[in-house]
């Protein structure tokens, strides 16, 4: 059998163990790894190498060293589970670095990190002044963690005591020209519903829609394969609250101008229940 044959069938062989081994060992693989997972990546991939082109190694032995090799994480992954202490030993610990905004040099000679790299790390985590930090801990997968003091802290709409609809993930009712009939009746909108609206925002078929995706809210956003038909879409929320605040203006107006003591009364109950029920659909009417 020629020589580029074999090394055909090894590697094919080999690629198709470490696909399977991968889809066993999990996505802990591919993410941010220990040092451990770094060492095990690393064996793994130079043994399916080397079994891919030398021929002085049994296609066998080195199947079998790729199996070994990939049990390890599995073995080592279960028992970390039933064990802290042994998940201790095979991935380490995380340490403080930085507490109570003090940096703790003892730390970082421990995990042998200079100060250049302590600020490197900070940066990237968006804090350019160490005085910023409250407390940063070099996670077992070489990242740093930081909280920074509260003071530094962004501002939340919940710390203003601000209320805001819940957004969720938006969904594709178009994917390249087909309608997704299934995410469209799952959400209780017809094809008519969704032609009517791509059509405010100049295509005339679904087949002209490149992407048609839906919000939480409500919002639908279209990319159109021909992007000079795109028309600007008005948007129909900030219309309604216009509209709200338009019709409670009038009622009270109506109150100011009647001299019926009756018609005066109501006008001035409805103006206030109306702008009882503006302040609370405000926020979703952003």
């Amino acid at each position: 059998m020629p020589e580029y044959v074999l090394i055909l069938i090894r590697s094919i062989g080999a690629f198709l163990l470490l696909l399977l081994m991968t889809r066993i060992m999990g996505k802990k693989q591919i993410s941010q790894l220990t040092f451990f997972d770094y060492c095990v990546g690393i064996t793994i991939g130079s043994i399916a190498a080397s079994m891919s082109v030398d021929q002085n190694i049994k296609i066998t032995n080195g199947l079998v060293s790729l199996v070994i090799w990939g049990l390890f994480p599995i073995i080592l992954s279960y028992l970390g589970i039933k064990s802290r202490l042994f998940s201790r030993i095979t991935d380490g610990k995380p340490a403080i670095i930085i507490k109570n905004g003090e940096v703790l040099e003892k730390s970082m000679k421990k995990n042998q990190i200079t100060l250049d790299e302590l600020l490197l790390l900070l940066r990237t985590q968006g804090a350019f002044r160490v005085s910023d930090v409250e407390m940063a801990v070099l996670e077992t997968n070489g990242e740093l963690s930081v909280m920074k003091k509260t003071d530094q802290q962004p501002i939340t709409p919940s710390a203003l005591g601000l209320k805001l609809e819940q957004e969720h993930s938006p969904t594709a009712l178009i994917l390249d020209g087909k309608l997704i009939t299934e995410n469209l009746s799952i959400l209780g909108y017809t094809e008519e519903w969704i032609v009517g609206e791509i059509e405010k925002q100049g295509a005339s078929a679904i087949k002209e829609v490149f992407l048609a995706q839906i919000d939480s809210k409500g919002e639908l956003y279209v990319d159109l394969y021909d992007e000079r038909s795109k028309r600007a879409v008005v948007k129909q929320r900030p219309l309604l609250a216009a509209e709200l605040k338009k019709l409670q203006a009038d009622l009270e107006i109506y109150s100011l101008e009647t001299d019926n003591r009756e018609a005066k009364e109501m006008y001035s109950i409805q103006a206030a229940r109306l702008q009882d029920v503006i302040e609370r659909v405000s926020p979703y009417l952003k």
